[in-house]
C-alpha cells in the first residue's frame, strides 16, 4: 500500500541556514504519526513546507488520497493544498475572535463550496441551499468535537482548551484525509490534554483520518503514536515505534545532552 504522505529529501534553506536537511517521512493510511525534536529542530518549518507556506529549496511532497492517484504538491499555494485534503492547526491559536464558533467552522467549509461571487450577490437558490448545508455540516462537526453548546458564542470567549478544539473543528470542516496538528496540547492542563488524547484517537477511528502531529508533551506522544519521527538541527535522526524511539541513544542525546 502506498503511503498517503510521502516526503522525499525535503530541504529548506533560509539564506545560509539549512533549516531542513533532506528529510524523508511517510505517513500510512489510518496512522497517528508524530514529529518530535528539541526547540528549533525544524518541525514547524517542515509543516510550513508541506502545506505551501514555504516553497521547499529541494525535495518533493507526494500525497495519495484514498481512492485517488498519487499527486505532487510542488508549487501549490496553501489554499490549493487544503483543497487536496491536507488540513492543519497552528502552534499559536489563529481563530477569528470576533466571529462566532459556528462562523469559524463555516470558514473552513468555504473551500468545499461551489457557488461563485455572482451567485452570492444574487442569492440564488443553489447558493442558499449550499449555505444551509454548510451551516448544518459545521454544526455536526461541533457536535462531534463536543463544542455544540458554544455554537453562538464568540470564539474569543471560549475557555483555552475549547479554543484549541475549535481550531481542530475548523480544520475538519475542510474535509481532509490527513490532519496536521502543530502542538495541539500546548498550554493545556492535564484534563484538557487527556480529552485531546481521546479526541485524536476518536477522529482516527471514526472519521477515517490519518494524523501527523508535532508535540512536546512526550506522555501524549508516546500514548498516541503508531510511529514517531525525530529531527534535530533540521536532520532526521530516528524513526520507529514509541518503545524504539525512547530507547534510541541519538534521541536521548538530542534531548538530554552528551552527558546522558
Amino acid at each position: 500500500m502506498e503511503p498517503i504522505l510521502n516526503v522525499k529529501n525535503l530541504t529548506m534553506n533560509f539564506g545560509g541556514l539549512k533549516a531542513l536537511d533532506s528529510i524523508n517521512l511517510k505517513v500510512e493510511k489510518g496512522q497517528i504519526a508524530a514529529l518530535i525534536g528539541p526547540n528549533g529542530a525544524g518541525k514547524t518549518t517542515f509543516f510550513n513546507c508541506i502545506t505551501g507556506i514555504y516553497p521547499p529549496s529541494e525535495g518533493q511532497v507526494e500525497i495519495t488520497p484514498p481512492g485517488k492517484p498519487s499527486q505532487v504538491l510542488k508549487g501549490l499555494k496553501t489554499n490549493q493544498v487544503t483543497e487536496k485534503g491536507l488540513a492543519r492547526t497552528f502552534q499559536n491559536i489563529r481563530l477569528f475572535e470576533g466571529m462566532t464558533v459556528l462562523e469559524n467552522v463555516m470558514i473552513g467549509r468555504h473551500c468545499r463550496m461551489k457557488s461563485g461571487i455572482v451567485s452570492a450577490m444574487l442569492r440564488s437558490s443553489s447558493q442558499k441551499n449550499e449555505e444551509k448545508k454548510a451551516i448544518n455540516d459545521s454544526y455536526e462537526i461541533l457536535e462531534k468535537i463536543g463544542l455544540d453548546q458554544y455554537v453562538n458564542e464568540m470564539a474569543i470567549n471560549l475557555p483555552y482548551g475549547a479554543q484549541r478544539r475549535l481550531e481542530i473543528a475548523r480544520a475538519l470542516a475542510t474535509d481532509p484525509f490527513l490532519l496536521l496538528l502543530d502542538e495541539p496540547a500546548a498550554g493545556m492542563n492535564p484534563q484538557e490534554t487527556q480529552n485531546l488524547d481521546d479526541l485524536i484517537i476518536w477522529l482516527r477511528d471514526n472519521e477515517d483520518l490519518s494524523i501527523l502531529l508535532i508535540e512536546h508533551d512526550m506522555k501524549l506522544v508516546m500514548s498516541l503514536s503508531d510511529n514517531i519521527h525525530v529531527v534535530d538541527y533540521g536532520k532526521k535522526i530516528a524513526e520507529g515505534s514509541p518503545e524504539e524511539v525512547k530507547s534510541n541513544p541519538d534521541v536521548i542525546k538530542a534531548y538530554l545532552g552528551d552527558d546522558a
